[in-house]
């Protein structure tokens, strides 16, 4: 039986909104801001996140929901964090690749600038994430899978920020006639630049769809039970998990059930691909 929602409530978006606004007053921030310059290029954009949390999961009766998305539990988060608008762009990292010298990625003939970074892996996104920290001053990583499905849910508790249903233009995904308003296989079979599609109540972009997001967390073939502080990554025990990192979104290349704010996909820390990539956290000083 899944849980109903008793300490966690979902609140109209106006006070959604709110609690982002408020959240930012007290931190003196704006409600989206960017720490500078990083390497030639404008530092991302990140948005606050308010303290607060959400359940985290799907609910069995949902469309592509899987025993691995369960139990739906809660997840609390004392304090606020900013993340990333979008996925790290290819012009942010490669400011990274000049900068640094990391190894570069295998080339693939998409070459906008706005698109997201893909053909990366989680130790290439953790090293950009410790490069952007030194270059400014504040502390960047890949977030929790917690942190990532608050964010995106942005106080919704629905299959998808936008509602249970989906339109073909507000996700860049492969198509198809569940979870959708209509029937569609219309899939343009490659990412959109970042910030192309229309953003949840929070400001970010693009959390169905368009690329996979690494986070911190080692795979699990089910969740702990809450409720459970959302900023503590998930650490396998397992020596077989621990090279397994868990994945969210969904990409262009998936369909609607594997984009929505509960799904969870797995990919090893070292494998890169046309359809994974990844958003940082920035954390913020109490």
């Amino acid at each position: 039986m899944q849980p109903e929602a008793t300490a966690i409530q979902v609140d109209p978006a106006d006070a959604v909104i709110e609690r982002q606004r408020e959240a930012a007053r007290h931190h003196r921030l704006e409600v989206v801001f960017r720490d500078g310059d990083a390497g030639g290029e404008a530092a991302p954009e990140v948005a606050v996140i308010p303290p607060g949390g959400c359940w985290m999961g799907s609910r069995a009766n949902e469309h592509g929901a899987r025993p691995v998305e369960q139990p739906r539990h809660e997840v609390h988060f004392e304090r606020a964090f900013a993340i990333t608008r979008g996925a790290i762009r290819r012009r942010e990292y490669f400011a990274f690749l000049e900068a640094s010298g990391h190894r570069r990625p295998r080339p693939y003939s998409w070459n906008d600038p706005e698109f997201p970074m893909y053909n990366v892996s989680a130790d290439d996104a953790e090293a950009y994430a410790r490069w952007l920290s030194d270059v400014t001053g504040h502390s960047y990583r890949l977030p929790t899978e917690a942190e990532w499905e608050y964010a995106a849910r942005a106080g919704t508790d629905t299959m998808f920020c936008f509602g249970d249903r989906i339109r073909r233009e507000e996700v860049n995904c492969a198509g198809g006639l569940h979870c959708t308003r209509g029937l569609f296989f219309c899939g343009i079979g490659k990412p959109v630049p970042v910030g192309s599609l229309p953003p949840n109540a929070w400001g970010l972009y693009e959390v169905h769809g368009n690329v996979q997001e690494f986070t911190q967390d080692h795979w699990c073939d089910a969740y702990p039970g809450g409720p459970r502080p959302g900023d503590r990554a998930y650490q396998s025990i397992d020596r077989k998990y621990r090279y397994l990192r868990a994945v969210r979104g969904g990409s262009w290349f998936d369909p609607p059930g594997a984009c929505r704010s509960g799904s969870r996909a797995r990919r090893h820390q070292d494998e890169f691909d046309l359809n994974l990539g990844f958003r940082l956290v920035r954390e913020i000083s109490a």
